[in-house]
């Protein structure tokens, strides 16, 4: 399934004005601010300037929560992302900056367990130019774009799995997340986290090297496609298979 642009001239917009510039020019922008973000249980508060409000929004990081005080409200996940790869925020934890990668690393963990495994799989995928959004409304964990929202629908439904998930462990799993992603258009992919950190690794943000991410996309196989026919040549039958995303 390709990419399905929402207007005309859509991809054409998308090739003049890629999202990898975008991030360059944010990373650029927030380090010279040293913009700081305030972590909850759940996300973090970004408060940043007008024009990079308007760069957050083409990069497609957070959600706008104030339109007037332009604060931005970012997942775990996005803020990871700024902090420790992209290194241009800082993070404060009740009115403390948190100066120490592995002191937020741990709390972040703190409040989600499974922090490290969808890290790991934000980051594999965000590092090949795929914007990525919760795919909550889609009963999924992400939802993957070949380009900013606005101007392409995404492509992916993303399930992101590690060796101790009990998730698609039985066909009629399987079967439901297939059929829910092709009747929104999208691509189910799973992202199979595994990896060899032991315990005490997994409390440093230095456990990610020891991850590796494998992909794999579930297609749905449809009888009428591969049936015999006389008076037609058969169709190749659509089935399960490894994937290697390409950056868009």
């Amino acid at each position: 399934m390709g990419p399905r642009w929402k207007f005309k001239d859509a991809e054409a917009k998308a090739l003049a004005e890629p999202i990898s510039k975008s991030v360059s020019e944010l990373q650029l922008s927030l380090a010279k601010t040293e913009s700081s973000g305030s972590l909850s249980s759940c996300n973090v508060l970004l408060a940043v300037e007008p024009e990079q409000a308007d760069l957050l929004r083409r990069c497609c990081f957070g959600i706008s929560a104030e339109k007037v005080k332009k604060w931005i409200q970012l997942s775990f996940e996005e803020a990871f992302y700024l902090l420790y790869i992209l290194k241009c925020i800082k993070l404060t934890l009740q009115g403390r900056c948190l100066e120490n990668e592995v002191e937020i690393w741990m709390y972040m963990r703190s409040k989600r367990p499974n922090f490290p495994v969808f890290f790991k799989a934000y980051l594999h995928l965000r590092s090949k130019n795929w914007v990525l959004r919760s795919g909550l409304q889609y009963g999924v964990d992400f939802v993957a774009y070949r380009h900013h929202p606005s101007l392409v629908h995404s492509e992916y439904s993303v399930l992101v799995q590690s060796g101790d998930s009990d998730r698609l462990r039985v066909w009629s799993d399987v079967h439901c997340a297939v059929r829910l992603s092709g009747s929104v258009a999208k691509t189910l992919l799973t992202l199979h986290v595994s990896g060899n950190s032991n315990r005490e690794d997994v409390n440093l943000p230095m456990c990610l090297e020891n991850y590796r991410v494998e992909e794999q996309t579930i297609s749905r196989w449809s009888p009428e496609l591969s049936r015999e026919d006389e008076t037609t040549t058969p169709k190749p039958k659509v089935t399960t298979n490894v994937s290697n995303l390409a950056t868009p």
